[in-house]
């Protein structure tokens, strides 16, 4: 074989097996990295959850425990929604911060956990930052990145805090005044359990129990115009802030 023509053949097969190992080092060493920040990210919204539960947690608490002191109550639950607030302020930076670098990250990307967490500071989250995200979360839901029931509890909120009727019934506020839950305006009452089976929610009689609430369709029904006053005069306050 001639000489240069063996030289140049070597050197041409050491440069095809140098970028064939470039390309190995790429995809391990990209696949690496991402799994590290995937890590670090699961790490991070875990303690943002753990922020966004933590006065959460306390509200039944603290109205059990003042339950026959109306002013105490209010007192304490006041200074337990200022701390939500001050939480909820924080952890929203940082959850947006990641939506807008990632995209919504799917429970395959980061686990279940971590996706919810996700959802949840969006849900506590106001109006404005609702609206803004409720695209990215619909295409979300689309792509199996985000629950459908999550959506729906969503769209509920929403319709709420823009002063329409919910659709799944899960918005259920503390009303001050009855110092008790009411479940907020909602579209149909009498087929809600249909609309909920739809969407892989359960039975609303269930839900409404771990709040020690009885489903009562008819009296609802009674109750509701007084309820969407009560809704229309809340909503005004939230609003004006």
């Amino acid at each position: 074989m001639n000489t240069r023509f063996f030289l140049h053949f070597s050197l041409k097969i050491m440069k095809m097996k140098s970028a064939s190992l470039l390309i190995v080092f790429m995809f391990f060493g990209f696949s690496s990295f991402a799994q590290i920040d995937n890590l670090e990210l699961i790490k991070q919204l875990d303690s943002i959850g753990r922020l966004d539960q933590l006065y959460r947690n306390r509200l039944e608490i603290t109205r059990a425990r003042f339950a026959t002191d109306t002013i105490q109550q209010k007192t304490e639950l006041h200074k337990l929604f200022s701390l939500m607030k001050q939480a909820d302020s924080l952890n929203l930076i940082a959850v947006t911060s990641i939506i807008n670098k990632y995209g919504w990250l799917g429970a395959d990307e980061i686990g279940e956990l971590a996706n919810s967490t996700l959802f949840m500071v969006i849900q506590h989250a106001g109006l404005k930052t609702q609206e803004k995200y409720l695209p990215i979360m619909r295409l979300a839901a689309k792509n199996k990145k985000l629950k459908a029931t999550s959506l729906a509890l969503l769209e509920d909120r929403i319709a709420m805090f823009q002063g329409r009727k919910q659709i799944y019934g899960s918005q259920v506020a503390w009303n001050l005044k009855t110092n008790k839950y009411t479940i907020m305006p909602m579209l149909d009452p009498d087929n809600i359990d249909i609309r909920r089976a739809e969407i892989g929610l359960g039975p609303y009689s269930v839900y409404l129990s771990e709040m020690n609430l009885v489903w009562d369709v008819d009296q609802y029904k009674k109750d509701l115009p007084s309820i969407e006053l009560w809704h229309k005069e809340i909503m005004s306050k939230v609003n004006k802030h």
